[in-house]
């Protein structure tokens, strides 16, 4: 992985960040970017087997979520806390954010991103993590659609190489017909224009937030158990409907 990161910007290309699944987030990969100047935006494994010096302690990230108090209501993220990993040298620790969200899949499951740059904010942090599911369609595309392990059954390195620019080629040109007739963002400045007018926040989600953060705060003064905040919250969800309902009539009635 390095060896290709190496090239990559030695040929020009530039990146803010480098995004990688669990599969290469381990703390050597992390510090060995870090050291070529890069940040890292990935997930996780959560591993007894990998720790992370946090308050003082070298803690897994399922022990770090344990020990802190989770977010409620419709928060994008469950926990977010500053830790550090080692280095591999003498005194060297690299400060990193980890972010616990939710797993969509799997409601009672959570994943765990960790982002090298600490200014970015945890919402930063799940959308450029967020951008990896572009690159999961490509593949999922050439390998599917556009047959490329299947149709080219050369030994030759050069013509192996010579099939994949053919396949990716096509992909361009796919992407580029789609993104002329199909995306609406075809249409230049009034797509934006037209963003522009859009409400920042659906009521829905101003809904979410106004209850999450008051039963924070309640949780927070008057020191209730997670049983009776569970009980006020189902107290409330049942005469909502009615008080909506009289609202409406009111304003009907104006």
């Amino acid at each position: 992985m390095m060896e290709m990161i190496r090239l990559a910007l030695a040929s020009g290309l530039l990146a803010s960040y480098v995004l990688f699944d669990s599969w290469f987030s381990t703390p050597s990969n992390i510090v060995a970017l870090k050291k070529e100047k890069l940040d890292v935006v990935a997930i996780v494994k959560k591993t007894p087997k990998v720790h992370y010096r946090y308050e003082g302690k070298m803690l897994p990230v399922t022990e770090i979520y344990k020990q802190n108090r989770k977010r409620r209501g419709c928060s994008r993220y469950l926990l977010s806390v500053k830790a550090e990993i080692y280095g591999g040298e003498d005194d060297l620790w690299i400060p990193v954010r980890l972010v616990f969200v939710r797993n969509r899949n799997r409601r009672k499951d959570y994943l765990v991103l960790v982002s090298t740059e600490l200014s970015l904010s945890e919402g930063e942090i799940i959308r450029i993590y967020g951008k990896r599911w572009s690159i999961e369609v490509f593949f999922k595309v050439c390998k599917s659609t556009l047959r490329l392990t299947q149709e080219c059954r050369s030994l030759s390195y050069d013509a192996m190489t010579a099939w994949t620019a053919i396949v990716f080629t096509r992909y361009m040109i796919l992407a580029l017909l789609n993104r002329m007739y199909s995306d609406d963002r075809t249409i230049g400045e009034l797509f934006y224009h037209v963003c522009e007018e859009l409400a920042d926040i659906t009521w829905l989600e101003s809904y979410c937030l106004l209850m999450a953060a008051f039963f924070e705060l309640v949780s927070e003064k008057l020191l209730l158990t997670e049983n009776q905040m569970k009980a006020m919250l189902e107290g409330f969800m049942r005469v909502f409907p009615e008080l909506t309902n009289k609202s409406r009539l009111c304003v009907l009635e104006r």
